[in-house]
C-alpha cells in the first residue's frame, strides 16, 4: 500500500515530524507492508450479474491491527461514565444497560494516537474533532494520524466508505478551532 494523499490538520505533518519522526516513520513503514490484494472478497454486482472481487474495509483493519500490534502500539479504552444529572424531572429513567459504555483509540504509541477508517464518514469527522480532542484531554495523545482511503480506493471497496478527498474538503471548509490538535491525515492508496 501507498500513501497517495497528506493533509495537515492545525499543522500536524509539522508537528509530527518534529517531535514524532520515530512514531512516524514506523506509521510509513506499517502502510507499505500492507498487502492489500490479500484483503479482497468475491462480491456479486447485481445487474450485471458478474462476481468481482473487491477490497474488504473489515479485512483491511485487521490487517492494519496485525501491523501496528507487531510494533507495539496499542489500543487505548476509557470508560465513559455517563450523567444522569442534567435529565429533566419529567423524565423518568428506564433500566439501563449493564454493558460497560467507553471510547477507544485504535493503536497509541509515545503520545501519538492513529485511528485507521475503513468507515463511514462520521466516524472521520469524529476522530478529528471530537475524540482526539478528548483523549488529549485525557493526557492520552498529544497529536493524532488519521489513515483513510482516497476516493479512487474507497471506490473499490465492497462497503461504501468515505475518503480522503471529502474528508480534507470538509476540514478546510470547517476550519480549525483553538481546541483542535495536530492531526496528519494520511490518505492511502492499493
Amino acid at each position: 500500500m501507498i500513501i497517495a494523499g497528506i493533509y495537515s490538520f492545525n499543522n500536524g505533518q509539522e508537528v509530527i515530524e518534529s517531535e514524532y519522526r520515530n512514531e512516524l516513520e514506523e506509521v510509513k513503514d506499517i502502510i507499505r507492508a500492507i498487502n492489500s490484494e490479500d484483503c479482497k472478497t468475491k462480491r456479486s454486482q447485481e445487474k450485471t450479474m458478474v462476481d468481482r472481487l473487491l477490497y474488504s474495509p473489515r479485512e483491511l483493519n485487521n490487517v492494519f491491527k496485525d501491523e501496528f500490534e507487531l510494533r507495539q502500539w496499542e489500543k487505548y479504552r476509557v470508560p465513559c461514565n455517563y450523567p444522569t444529572k442534567y435529565y429533566t424531572p419529567e423524565y423518568i429513567q428506564k433500566h439501563l444497560s449493564q454493558r460497560a459504555a467507553f471510547r477507544e483509540m485504535d493503536f497509541i504509541k509515545s503520545n501519538v494516537g492513529v485511528e485507521v477508517q475503513f468507515g463511514k464518514y462520521a466516524f472521520m469527522v469524529y476522530n478529528v474533532c471530537a475524540k482526539m480532542t478528548i483523549f488529549r484531554n485525557l493526557k492520552v495523545i498529544n497529536v493524532g494520524i488519521e489513515i483513510v482511503p482516497v476516493k479512487s480506493f474507497a471506490d473499490e471497496m465492497s462497503t461504501g466508505v468515505s475518503y480522503f478527498e471529502q474528508f480534507v474538503w470538509d476540514l478546510e471548509s470547517r476550519g480549525v478551532s483553538n481546541i483542535d490538535i495536530p492531526v496528519l491525515i494520511l490518505g492511502v492508496a492499493e
